[in-house]
């Protein structure tokens, strides 16, 4: 019995499909590997001039009268520290083949935003209840929570850096200690000193 031309092409669907697996095996073991690699983008730089800028920003706050102006300064701190974190961390990352948007600096993101989130709302309440004094330890010790969760995705020094957050937060809240002088300290010392470290042994 003589064979059909087309019984030597019948191969031809299981090497497609062998292709087709080995694709997506290449594919799950880069996600692997992506998910497993620490975020190492966080720009010291950046830490360390929000840092500068922060203490300006203690020093303004403490000499207003009304918390109306003294929220004011620091919403004004708020957003020139993220500029400057966030855009020197997203060029830094750049530099280094990373990017934010990977899949660990999503990582990195989702485990921040949910405490920052917590504070702004916070934030608000409490300056309709006219009562700001509480917000420097909220600041602080939810900052420090947002920086230790996220810094599970990144360098092992970030996750220290939340824990001195944390504590001044908790020292504020518990033993009344001054508010801007300890954001002074922490938004601003802190941020400088890690910074420091970061930009010295991770590359900027």
């Amino acid at each position: 019995m003589e064979k059909s031309p087309n019984d030597n092409v019948r191969p031809a669907p299981a090497s497609t499909s062998l292709h087709e697996r080995a694709e997506q095996n290449l594919q799950i073991i880069r996600e692997l590997m992506e998910g497993s690699v620490s975020f190492t983008g966080v720009s010291g730089t950046g830490y360390t001039l929000a840092g500068l800028s922060a203490a300006v920003a203690a020093w303004i706050a403490a000499r207003q009268v009304e918390p109306g102006r003294w929220l004011l300064v620091w919403m004004i701190e708020l957003a020139l520290g993220l500029l400057l974190t966030f855009s020197l961390t997203i060029a830094k990352a750049r530099r280094q083949g990373e990017s934010l948007w990977s899949t660990t600096g999503k990582k990195l993101l989702l485990a921040f935003l949910p405490p920052m989130f917590v504070g702004a709302v916070l934030t608000v309440f409490l300056a309709l209840q006219e009562a700001t004094h509480w917000l420097p330890g909220i600041w602080l010790s939810l900052y420090g929570a947002a920086v230790i969760a996220a810094g599970a995705h990144s360098v092992p020094v970030i996750p220290l850096m939340g824990l001195f957050f944390l504590g001044l937060g908790s020292s504020v809240l518990l033993f009344g200690l001054p508010g801007d002088l300890m954001l002074g300290l922490g938004l601003g010392g802190l941020h400088v000193i890690f910074g420091l470290l970061i930009w010295r042994n991770y590359g900027g």
